[in-house]
């Protein structure tokens, strides 16, 4: 499957739900010009150096870098090379004075480029294309299926297997994702924005859990250098005692689920904290299951992270989610998708929606507890988790 080209049904269904999305969003709009490589791949099914231009009436996709390889894996039906930007202008003899695009991710560059032969006041249209990708087909929701079973397995059951004294963050975080890679995973995780792909995901040890990244998330990483936030450090070693956090997406044919072990080295009745330790895991393992029952259908995701933040022990209140003001988030395609379950989002959730639930504690001078999985919300009844389990073994002996 992750060589097998996406449906041309598929195709044709989301440039089908795109139209009727931007007629319904922006009556008048005439163009949508995409240049990122997530857009091309959701309504083309391939990733090239090109541009997607989508009317009322057609839909091309215009190929600089490869055309041939371009034509051999989709099944979009009008694929034409591009020698610049010029194709499209003769194309399209009349561009609009407004054009649509995906503002968060088009560069001022390409902008630029664009504008030198298609004169155009651009629009934004992300609200758009992030509600499209937000409600997930049968046949995106079996890619990450897929992508949730080998999830499970590698880091429920093979993980605690590779921990041992003396294994570096680098080296478990990259023997990790090496099995998922042996297993058909994709090796790579993509974020929502010009330029982010974290190769692998994060193994962070007691006091480095703690550290703080350039991304938005609770769990911290000290990076393999500066340059570097993502992997784990080839020096900070795992002694017994210590806190292993394992924060490392999975993905299968484009699509990323997202999970988050915490592990503890050792026997935990040893650690001075050790009830603490317990005390907070056992609190993250209850947010998220109360979480997972609140992802139905209408359920507002604001709402959610209200209730949820009314439920946290004061006593892990400070250090909760590590200063960050979110829940959860939606997945696909990319890791920050919307919605978000935190404040200001008020649009209801719908069936197919894939949920990433990360409730965790900080715990100052000892390291980061707490527990991430990923969640399909069903037509009825609480929502599904794709990853496993929340509550797995944390005591791991060498």
């Amino acid at each position: 499957m992750p060589h097998t080209p996406v449906p041309a049904d598929e195709l044709s269904a989301r440039i089908d739900r795109l139209r009727c999305a931007m007629s319904r969003r922006y009556p008048d709009w005439s163009m949508l010009l995409l240049d990122n490589k997530i857009d091309l791949y959701y309504f083309t099914g391939t990733m090239q150096e090109g541009a997607l231009v989508i009317t009322p009436g057609q839909a091309v996709l215009f190929v600089r870098h490869s055309f041939d390889c371009a034509v051999k894996e989709s099944l979009f039906p009008d694929i034409r090379p591009m020698g610049s930007f010029r194709t499209i202008r003769e194309a399209f003899p009349d561009i609009p004075p407004a054009v649509h695009v995906a503002a968060r991710t088009m560069t001022l560059q390409k902008l630029t480029l664009l504008q030198k032969h298609l004169p155009f006041a651009p629009q934004a249209a992300d609200d758009v294309l992030s509600g499209l990708r937000a409600v997930k087909s049968e046949y995106e929701l079996s890619c990450m299926r897929r992508a949730g079973k080998l999830h499970q397995t590698v880091i429920e059951e093979v993980a605690p297997a590779l921990l041992r004294h003396g294994v570096s963050e680098a080296r478990l975080c990259s023997e990790i994702c090496t099995f998922m890679l042996d297993r058909g995973a994709m090796g790579i995780s993509r974020y929502n924005q010009p330029a982010a792909e974290d190769v692998l995901g994060i193994a962070s040890f007691s006091e480095n859990s703690l550290r703080a990244s350039a991304l938005d998330s609770p769990s911290g990483n000290v990076g393999t250098c500066i340059a570097m936030k993502s992997i784990g450090s080839s020096e900070r070693c795992l002694h017994e005692g210590d806190i292993v956090l394992l924060d490392i997406p999975c993905g299968y044919a484009g699509y990323h689920t997202d999970k988050t072990i915490t592990f503890y080295f050792g026997e935990l009745a040893k650690h001075p904290q050790g009830a603490l330790i317990r005390a907070a895991r056992e609190q993250c393992v209850f947010l998220e299951n109360e979480i997972a029952c609140m992802l139905q259908p209408g359920a507002v995701p604001a709402e959610i992270y209200e209730k949820i933040l009314a439920c946290v022990d004061p006593a892990f209140r400070s250090g909760f989610m590590n200063a960050c003001k979110f829940l959860g988030h939606s997945i696909g395609l990319t890791m920050d998708e919307t919605p978000v379950l935190a404040k200001g989002f008020s649009a209801p959730l719908e069936a197919g929606m894939t949920i990433a639930v990360e409730p965790k504690i900080a715990l100052d001078g000892i390291g980061l507890v707490g527990c991430e999985n990923t969640y399909e919300i069903l037509p009825h009844g609480p929502a599904h988790s794709l990853t496993g389990s929340c509550d797995t073994t944390m005591e791991i002996t060498s």
